[in-house]
């Protein structure tokens, strides 16, 4: 381990951590992600002050102190970033030990599909928010004292609540190069060091109390860089208490090469930025004035509030930036309407899809089974059902995502949540089974399956079709939407479900089979006590016999 030096004399070393920006899509997505899913106050709606027409939001406790605070900049329609190399890929919060199994189970219901990991000693979470950014909670405290202030409207029970930032991730070539910024120049102790699967991770400690104290490096030599675009971490900024030391920094930086950028006034604080070799965006951020400086704090993430230089500026500002809604305020901000005015320099919003295949080559097989993965895998992963299934008489296609994934955040969450991608998502299906019927197959050859989102979809979109096919499978899914017309003409459907699921609540799989019926389908609905959120035997049993009789018929 390396011990902490004092990086110059006359001034504190580095506190920890500030905040983190990153750069997202959807705006409301995003709002919603952080201020309901997580449960972190949305503290300030400004503007990126070098883009005036694009949203920067800010999210944390109570009053947005230094250490929990997350910022965004969404940019509608932009292309996912690819993680790699000389950039941050995970942020990390802190969370009571005893809050674990809490934050399992909401992560689950909201079909996050949580990674977990022990790092450090610790218990970790990691999801992936909307835009594919890593966000992970670390289970490193005891006591029911939280070193940050609570959100009363939050929907996090206040001793489950999280606890600011515990730590960031860094993919980098080489660690020698961040251990000599952070503790040769900036006051960090190293003070571990482990095997990660990603990579040797050593985590370096800053002076602080409680909050952000962590920065991890995880070295991965001759590893690509990353791409940036939506989900990207743009920069890490770490704290300094007050201008003077902001300005021994920017000298003592500017000594060692590292070349900092001038003072740069971010209206809630000051800020210098400058990259570590390996390529790592840094900024230096003082804590004062605040986000309180220019709103009451009850009053804080409720208005669009502009720096002056742009206050002249602000009924266009207003008319050209996106209409978001602070949910738990009923607070409308923006005019833009997105889907009638997207913006003219964004990529598309739906990614680029393509189409993996297994058993009998397209156009050889009587009958074709459409399969759709669930989110977080892959139509790798869902195609590995065809040799359990077995049957020679089948094409397997299953429809893969470039770049992303094609699925809305929550299938089961309220429908405006979910578009555009649920109808880009059935839209791409439509193109699919399209395609199939113009090489001979007809819809009664066709058996369209898939698991947890992709089984909530291809319910939907046989509901929304209103027409018979040969076949639904359904392993742990239930309809999006319960209000369908159309005759299902008596289409086969299986559906599979634990009575505790955490992803597919009984009550929903229970009302989807009863309009299924209701639309003329041939329900098999079974729930399997113990199954959990997965496939077992019993239920690929009953989908092969589906479809060998599907087969006879076709």
């Amino acid at each position: 381990m390396t011990d902490s030096t004092s990086p110059a004399p006359g001034f504190s070393p580095v506190q920890g951590l500030h905040h983190l920006t990153v750069m997202a899509s959807d705006p409301q997505r995003n709002i919603d992600f952080y201020s309901q899913t997580l449960g972190q106050r949305l503290v300030k709606v400004t503007v990126n002050f070098d883009d005036p027409g694009t949203y920067h939001l800010y999210y944390g406790d109570l009053t947005g102190k230094p250490g929990t605070i997350m910022t965004h900049f969404p940019w509608p329609g932009a292309k996912r970033g690819v993680r790699g190399n000389g950039e941050v890929v995970a942020a990390a919060y802190s969370a009571p030990r005893q809050s674990l199994d809490f934050w399992r189970s909401r992560l689950r219901l909201a079909d996050f599909g949580p990674q977990e990991s022990v790092r450090f000693g610790d218990r970790v979470l990691r999801i992936a928010d909307p835009d594919g950014t890593w966000v992970e909670l670390i289970f490193d405290t005891d006591d029911a004292v939280s070193p940050v202030e609570a959100w009363p409207h939050s929907p996090i029970p206040v001793e489950y609540a999280l606890r600011g930032f515990h730590s960031v991730t860094a993919w980098v070539g080489q660690t020698a190069a961040v251990a000599e910024l952070l503790v040769g120049h900036l006051g960090f102790s190293e003070v571990g060091s482990e095997a990660d699967p990603e990579g040797q991770r050593t985590r370096f400690q800053g002076s602080g109390q409680n909050v952000g104290l962590f920065v991890d490096a995880v070295e991965r030599p001759g590893q690509p860089r990353g791409s940036f675009g939506a989900g990207s971490v743009h920069h890490v900024a770490l704290r300094t208490r007050d201008d003077a030391e902001q300005a021994a920094y920017l000298e003592s930086l500017t000594a060692a090469a590292y070349r900092p950028t001038p003072v740069q006034d971010r209206q809630y604080f000051h800020s210098i930025y400058f990259r570590e070799p390996n390529g790592v965006l840094f900024e230096i951020a003082t804590d004062a004035p605040g986000f309180p400086d220019d709103e009451a704090v009850d009053e804080l993430g409720q208005h669009l509030k502009l720096p002056e230089w742009y206050e002249a500026q602000r009924d266009a500002i207003e008319r050209q930036v996106p209409k978001i809604v602070s949910r738990e305020y009923g607070v409308t901000i923006g005019q833009r309407e997105l889907a009638a005015a997207p913006n003219p320099q964004a990529a598309q919003t739906q990614p680029s899809i393509s189409v993996m295949t297994a058993g009998r080559p397209l156009g050889e097989g009587r009958m074709a089974a459409v399969l759709l993965h669930g989110r977080g895998s892959t139509a790798q992963d869902i195609l590995g059902l065809e040799p359990q299934l077995n049957l020679s008489a089948y094409s397997y296609l299953a429809p893969q995502a470039e770049g992303g994934s094609w699925y809305p955040q929550s299938f089961l969450a309220p429908i405006e949540h979910n578009q555009p991608q649920l109808d880009n998502a059935l839209t791409t299906i439509d193109v699919l089974m399209a395609e199939l019927e113009e090489r001979g197959l007809k819809p009664e050859q066709i058996v369209l399956g898939g698991f947890s989102q992709g089984a909530c979809l291809a319910l939907e979109y046989a509901a929304r079709r209103g027409e018979k096919l040969g076949g639904v499978l359904a392993f742990s899914g239930a309809l999006i939407t319960l209000e369908h017309g159309g005759d299902l003409a008596g289409t086969p459907v299986f559906m599979g479900v634990a009575p505790d699921d955490a992803h597919i609540p009984l009550e929903r799989f229970e009302k989807s089979v009863e309009v299924l019926r209701r639309l003329g389908a041939s329900v098999d609905a079974q729930v399997y006590p113990g199954l959990g959120h997965s496939i077992d035997k019993a239920e690929l049993d009953t989908a092969r016999e589906l479809m060998r009789r599907a087969a006879s018929l076709g």
